[in-house]
């Protein structure tokens, strides 16, 4: 019979609370799967594109292997796995626009692809020290989640159009929930902060099939249709290139999400946007992430759960709080760390006032709040949500 054998955790992984049912940032492996359906004749180009990628990627930071995989019962099956020292450099590789240029000429030659992404819980044949050689460490425990998908999408629009995209915005009428048996949309929050829209939303069920879902609704795509002219970077939605590249650079993918555990019907929902610095989003949100893991626990804290969003330098933070967020201690509200590491949380803020904000207190820290605090637009709930 095979044994399991399973490393112990190395200096990268922290233990995870039990109210963290979803985080990229306890330094675990991840296993990427690709499942690629490759046109008719196209097979030549289609390996030709991939090893142009393979190439590529062997040399990007937090890469350990590539694998390449034909189906055995139908050809044009194809499953490209890889494996990443932990989460964050992936979600950075593949959020670039140097991944975007250079995955372009793979959608000309394949009918569909979906991608899958996974921490390492357990495998076969590995020492204990095989973390040690450089691939990384296993997560500790499978974590116990809701059965919720949290995803969002984020766009700029050109400046002054911010009244008019937030009236679009606000006016259409909502989707059918319902997507087939097993899928269904729960919530979408749509919030605005200058020129920038983000638009979260929480799906039982397949993801994919609910963004697709969406697309698809007449109502949505009048609304998507009327707010073209305004946005920063052209887009075409009715060509399927022109939409794979806009979600691809759209998506701002959920990296953290606690609760602590309370019910609370009237609960308010904010969010709330950091400025930070070029380079230093990740290292932001994880340090958020700590945050709220920590105050979790706490049973005083007005914020019932916490939802972090980042890609490269865009971090945002969406909290149910209780009571409203104008009640609430500013520190608190803001998700800041404690004194010791307000000065590591003043070398990743781009907003001086902000950064000054985070180790002073006072009227600082109300007008860091209002600084950051994202206008909403819309927030629905799906009956029986």
């Amino acid at each position: 019979m095979t044994t399991m054998s399973t490393p112990a955790p190395e200096p990268l992984t922290r233990q995870v609370s039990h109210r963290v049912s979803q985080s990229v940032f306890d330094g675990s492996r991840l296993r990427v799967v690709l499942l690629v359906d490759v046109n008719d004749g196209a097979q030549q180009q289609f390996l030709e594109t991939y090893e142009q990628l393979r190439s590529h990627v062997e040399s990007v930071p937090g890469h350990v292997s590539e694998q390449l995989c034909q189906s055995i019962e139908n050809p044009s099956q194809w499953l490209i796995t890889s494996e990443w020292e932990s989460a964050p450099p992936f979600l950075d590789w593949v959020s670039s626009e140097e991944h975007v240029r250079m995955v372009k000429p793979l959608h000309s030659c394949v009918r569909d692809t979906r991608s899958l992404r996974f921490h390492v819980v357990r495998e076969t044949g590995v020492p204990a020290a095989g973390a040690a050689s450089g691939r990384g460490s296993l997560q500790t425990a499978p974590r116990v989640g809701d059965g919720v998908i949290r995803h969002a999408l984020t766009f700029t629009v050109e400046p002054g159009s911010e009244e008019a995209v937030a009236k679009l915005l606000a006016d259409y009428a909502a989707p059918e929930p319902q997507v087939d048996a097993n899928t269904r949309l729960l919530r979408t929050s749509l919030f605005m902060h200058g020129n920038r829209v983000v638009r979260a939303i929480e799906v039982r069920g397949d993801l994919l099939a609910a963004l697709r879902h969406v697309a698809q609704q007449p109502e949505v795509r009048a609304v998507e249709e009327a707010i073209n002219p305004y946005l920063e970077q052209d887009r075409d939605l009715s060509d399927p290139e022109s939409a794979r590249v806009f979600y691809t650079r759209a998506a701002l993918p959920a990296v953290h999400h606690v609760t602590a555990g309370q019910e609370e019907p009237a609960a308010e929902r904010h969010a709330l946007s950091y400025p930070a610095r070029p380079g230093c989003g990740t290292r932001l949100a994880r340090l958020l992430a700590q945050r709220d893991e920590a105050a979790a626990d706490d049973p005083r804290s007005p914020v019932l759960c916490s939802t972090i969003f980042q890609r490269d330098d865009v971090v945002v933070r969406l909290i149910d709080v209780r009571g409203g967020l104008d009640a609430c201690d500013p520190a608190v509200a803001l998700g800041l760390p404690d004194a010791g590491q307000a000065d590591e949380l003043t070398t990743l803020l781009d907003d001086p006032a902000a950064a000054h904000a985070a180790g002073e207190g006072g009227d600082d820290l109300a007008r860091a709040l209002r600084g950051a605090r994202m206008a909403p637009v819309t927030d629905r709930r799906s009956p029986g949500a």
